[in-house]
């Protein structure tokens, strides 16, 4: 391992506020994902959870890896801290509305969430993929990194396709939902 050299002056530099970070992370483009899990402990389809995601990215290609970050604390974290098979949705410009309903603070419970939201069970892992997505991904995790107030999850992708190429994606950006024009 190699050692990084820290300036007195970088070491003594105050950091960005969370205000600061937010609205300059704002200016950057994201797509954006549901990741998906199934508990099996929880029943067939009262194990159902999912979360609206704009921290993923692809990782590497040789093996197939991905990264997504999870709130600390959250549900999902939780489950994710037990169940080893996830999946990720990649949001299409038409399901604005959807990826709202994941993201919402106080929301309606998992179960009520994918009670009328268009999705196939996988047969690989377990978890709820969106009916119409962009393109699904089917991950085990590799590893758990605690990172401040979020766990990055570095998953081996098991399955991915591609069902519908030619719809547009969903985007994040300045604090609300885009798509191309």
């Amino acid at each position: 391992m190699h050692q990084v050299y820290t300036s007195p002056q970088q070491a003594a530099a105050p950091a960005a506020t969370p205000d600061e970070f937010r609205a300059a992370l704002s200016q950057l483009a994201s797509g954006v994902t549901l990741v998906t899990v199934h508990d099996p402990e929880e029943g067939a389809d009262g194990g159902d959870a999912g979360m609206t995601a704009t921290s993923f990215l692809s990782v590497s290609l040789e093996p197939p890896l991905v990264l997504v970050s999870v709130r600390e604390d959250s549900r999902m974290d939780e489950i994710l801290g037990r169940v080893d098979t996830w999946a990720v949705s990649l949001l299409g410009e038409d399901h604005r509305a959807l990826a709202s309903r994941f993201a919402m603070k106080g929301r309606l419970s998992d179960r009520l969430l994918f009670a009328d939201t268009p999705h196939t069970r996988s047969t690989l892992t377990g978890a709820p993929l969106i009916d119409d997505a962009l393109a699904t991904v089917e991950c085990r995790t590799e590893q758990r990194i605690p990172a401040g107030d979020h766990t990055l999850l570095l998953g081996r992708v098991l399955q991915a396709r591609v069902p519908t190429p030619a719809a547009r994606p969903l985007l994040y950006f300045r604090g609300g939902y885009r798509s191309l024009a």
